[in-house]
C-alpha cells in the first residue's frame, strides 16, 4: 500500500481551508487582485508642461527681487533714475560700493563697528533662542506634570499678538532690569519668541520615548538624554529655527531700546544712508546688497536642513 504524501495532504488541507471562506472575503480578495493589475494613470505631457510652466513663472516672480538688488548695487546713478526702470545692468560699477566705504569712513562710527553690532545682536540673539526654547520644549514634549496642557496653551495664545501689543511691557520690562541701551536690551527679548519653542515640541514629540528609555537605563541623566540624544536627532528643526532667527535678529535695527550711536546695528547705518537724499542712492543700494547678502548666504548652506524639516514624517517605535 502506497504511502501518502505529507506535502500532498497539507496542501489538500490548505485548499480546502481556502475554499471555505465566507464569500464576502473572496469577493474582496478578487477585486484588490483586479486593482492590484489596473495600470496607475499618470499626468499627460501637457499637464506636466503645464505644471512646469507655473512653477516656472512663480519662480521667476520670487527671484526677480535678488535679481534687482544684485543689479541696483551694480548700477551708476543714471541708471538707478532711469524710467522706465530696468532690471538688469547695462554698465556695471563698483563707484556705489566705493561710495559707501567713503561714507562710513567720515562718519565718527566706522562702517565695521555696525556690522560688529549686528553680529553680535544676530548670533546672541538666535543660539540663545534655539537654546531656550529646545530646553523649553523638552518637558513639555517627553514629561508629564500638572500644568502641562496650560504653559503650552498661553505659549500658542502669544504667537496670536502682534509684536506691537507687546512693545510697551516689553520696554518697561527692560528698563526695570536695566538693560536698556545694551545689547541685551535687544538679545533678551528674542530668547522668548514663542515660534521656537511651538516648532521644537512639536519636533521632539516625534522621537520615539524608547530613546529616552534605553538611555535612563543606562544610567543617563536628564542632561545627557537631551544633549546627546534629543538635539542630534532634532538637529533639523533647530538649525530651521537657528534661520529664521537670523533672517529676524539680521534686519533689526535697534528701535527704542539703543541710543547710543556705537551700539546700532547695520540695518540702522541703512536708514541713515537712504535718508541721505538722491545723492546716495548707490550707496544704499549697495548696502541693501550686504544686508540681503549674508541671511541669503546661511540659507544656502543650511537649506538641506529645512527641506529635511519639511519633508520629515517623523521617527516612530
Amino acid at each position: 500500500m502506497a504511502r501518502k504524501d505529507p506535502n500532498q495532504t497539507v496542501k489538500v488541507s490548505m485548499r480546502k481551508v481556502v475554499d471555505n471562506r465566507p464569500e464576502k472575503i473572496k469577493k474582496l480578495e478578487r477585486k484588490m487582485k483586479r486593482r492590484s493589475g489596473e495600470k496607475k494613470l499618470n499626468r499627460s505631457v501637457a499637464g506636466n508642461t503645464l505644471l512646469f510652466l507655473l512653477m516656472g513663472i512663480c519662480g521667476v516672480f520670487m527671484v526677480l527681487p535678488l535679481v534687482m538688488i544684485v543689479n541696483n548695487a551694480l548700477k551708476p546713478l543714471d541708471e538707478i533714475y532711469q524710467f522706465p526702470p530696468r532690471i538688469f545692468v547695462r554698465n556695471p560699477s563698483l563707484s556705489n560700493f566705493s561710495d559707501l566705504f567713503v561714507l562710513m569712513n567720515e562718519s565718527w562710527v566706522p562702517f565695521s563697528r555696525y556690522v560688529l553690532n549686528t553680529i553680535i545682536i544676530t548670533l546672541g540673539g538666535m543660539a540663545g533662542h534655539v537654546i531656550v526654547a529646545s530646553l523649553a520644549a523638552y518637558p513639555l514634549a517627553k514629561h508629564k506634570f500638572p500644568g502641562k496642557t496650560l504653559l503650552f496653551s498661553m505659549v500658542v495664545l502669544s504667537l496670536m499678538f502682534s509684536w506691537t501689543v507687546t512693545q510697551i511691557p516689553q520696554y518697561l520690562i527692560i528698563s526695570w532690569l536695566g538693560i536698556n541701551n545694551t545689547y541685551l536690551a535687544l538679545v533678551l527679548p528674542a530668547w522668548s519668541f514663542g515660534m521656537g519653542l511651538y516648532l521644537m515640541k512639536q519636533f521632539m514629540e516625534q522621537l520615539p520615548d524608547s530613546l529616552m528609555e534605553s538611555a535612563r537605563l543606562q544610567g543617563a541623566n536628564e542632561w545627557i538624554i537631551f544633549w546627546k540624544i534629543v538635539m542630534p536627532n532634532v538637529r533639523p528643526a533647530w538649525l530651521t529655527l537657528a534661520i529664521f532667527q537670523f533672517q529676524q535678529m539680521w534686519g533689526n535695527t535697534g528701535g527704542m531700546f539703543l541710543r547710543s550711536e556705537e551700539l546700532k546695528p547695520l540695518q540702522y547705518a541703512l536708514q541713515q544712508i537712504t535718508s541721505g537724499g538722491v545723492s546716495r542712492a548707490g550707496a544704499g543700494a549697495a548696502v541693501t546688497f550686504i544686508i540681503a547678502a549674508i541671511p541669503i548666504t546661511f540659507f544656502l548652506i543650511c537649506q538641506s536642513s529645512i527641506l529635511e524639516t519639511m519633508t520629515t514624517s517623523g521617527m516612530k517605535d
